[in-house]
């Protein structure tokens, strides 16, 4: 914990409440650790327990996360905005960053003639009354859906696939509920959970998706809600093969006290055939962003489910949101109906395709294994995250450390392609194998 900041408070109440608004202030940046119980209780002359029950108040709501030996640490994203923009320092000067997980700028649509026939076509101000789903975004979002195979009983918009989510797991789990979630797995949903109070269960992966025995042990460990990544899975690049979908299917084949959601963020990034589960079982949702495609400032994304699902996300957005904007879905359908912009997602898949693929053969040709089905980023196993990314650092790169991702997995390093330029890759891959496998030192000689 940060030597500037001193936890205050006598109750429970009042030391959680002071934790809070050292992270709110930066004074306890996300990483830091918390004393332990006893040496904060001593401190403040306070019992064990009254510590003990701020700690659990903060775990909660998903400010801090407690590790074992590690002890108790405010959790990389806590889901409490910070009065300074600290979340996430800039990268040293000259050091290359492929730790963001961000498309590439440079092969997104630029959006403004589309933004300037929209200002042209939008007609008279409309009322509340009018606003909602637009029926032509539900015939065009319908019939993309279905020509891969995914059926749309109901169908509704969230304000992207972090959002539907959210709305998707309120309106069906309560408080301490087990989700299974892959491992490794996305960040941000691991966040969100833990802001939910709703508790992980971790399945491992392969390039192929969840492995069948990790979904069958979540399932007996009394998972509620089962969330998988259709392709370009976050961290790892996987995706659901035909093999894995249907032994997948089969396993969750009617299930009805289980919620699941399969995320598709990639959409028309990914250069491989989608094997959805959508139907499995009794209640299910299937989400697709236009955040990568088409850029991360479209907040959109179609939700597709059972229309019972379906019928409680929009009731909840009603009460609460209302609707995603219509101008919004406009310009959504402007560039899903546009061949220009739909050469243009085509293009930036096949850049994306070549530096992935590149990246993972020089890594190969110096005996390191990676992994990268699909998606944006490049997933290579370690022994040793911190010694690698110091490695990498010192050589001039910035990579994603794999224990922001991995639940009970082995280590590993995210690695972004889409800021990573060809005629960099051999060199690249030269920086990686030394930090992987540095050279031994000769020790030392008479």
């Amino acid at each position: 914990m940060s030597a500037r900041y001193q936890v205050t408070g006598v109750t429970a109440v009042d030391i959680s409440a002071s934790i809070e608004s050292g992270i709110r202030d930066a004074a306890l940046a996300p990483g830091d650790p918390l004393p332990p119980v006893r040496t904060l209780a001593a401190d403040l002359a306070v019992s064990p327990a009254t510590v003990s029950r701020a700690y659990a108040e903060l775990r909660r709501r998903g400010l801090v996360v407690t590790a074992g030996r590690h002890g108790t640490r405010v959790r990389p994203r806590p889901p409490v905005a910070a009065r300074r923009a600290a979340l996430r320092p800039p990268p040293a000067p000259g050091l290359r960053d492929l730790s963001r997980g961000e498309p590439d700028r440079r092969l997104l649509p630029p959006l403004r003639r589309h933004l300037a026939d929209l200002a042209d076509a939008v007609g008279d101000p409309v009322g509340y009354p009018d606003l909602g789903v637009l029926p032509e975004m539900t015939e065009v979002a319908g019939t993309r859906l279905a020509a891969d195979g995914v059926p749309a009983p109901g169908l509704t918009l969230t304000g992207g696939a972090l959002d539907g989510i959210e709305r998707l797991l309120g309106a069906h789990l309560r408080h301490g509920d087990a989700v299974a979630v892959e491992d490794p797995g996305w960040t941000g949903l691991l966040d969100l959970l833990a802001a939910l109070g709703l508790r992980p269960i971790g399945m491992p992966i392969d390039d192929d998706g969840p492995i069948v025995a990790g979904v069958t042990a979540a399932l007996a460990a009394g998972a509620r809600a089962l969330i998988l990544t259709s392709r370009a899975q976050n961290p790892t690049g996987a995706a659901i093969s035909a093999d894995r979908a249907g032994a997948l299917r089969a396993l969750l084949a009617g299930r009805a006290d289980l919620l699941l959601i399969e995320d598709d963020h990639a959409a028309e990034l990914a250069r491989v055939p989608l094997h959805p589960l959508a139907g499995a079982t009794t209640h299910w949702a299937f989400l697709r962003s236009v955040s990568k495609p088409f850029g991360p400032d479209l907040r959109l994304a179609v939700l597709a489910g059972d229309e019972t699902t379906v019928a409680r996300v929009a009731g909840r957005t009603r009460v609460g949101t209302g609707w995603v904007s219509t101008v919004l879905q406009r310009l959504v359908l402007s560039l899903w109906e546009d061949p220009e912009v739909t050469a243009l997602v085509d293009r930036a898949a096949g850049s994306y395709e070549r530096r992935r693929h590149a990246l993972i053969a020089a890594l190969a040709d110096r005996d390191l294994p990676a992994h990268g089905r699909t998606g944006i980023n490049v997933w290579v196993p370690v022994d040793d995250e911190t010694s690698a990314l110091t490695a990498l650092r010192d050589h001039g790169w910035a990579v994603a450390p794999g224990a922001l991702y991995r639940i009970a997995g082995p280590p590993g390093l995210r690695i972004t392609v889409s800021d990573l330029n060809e005629e960099e890759i051999p060199a690249f891959a030269d920086a990686v194998a030394r930090a992987v496998r540095p050279t031994p030192s000769p020790g030392f000689t008479a």
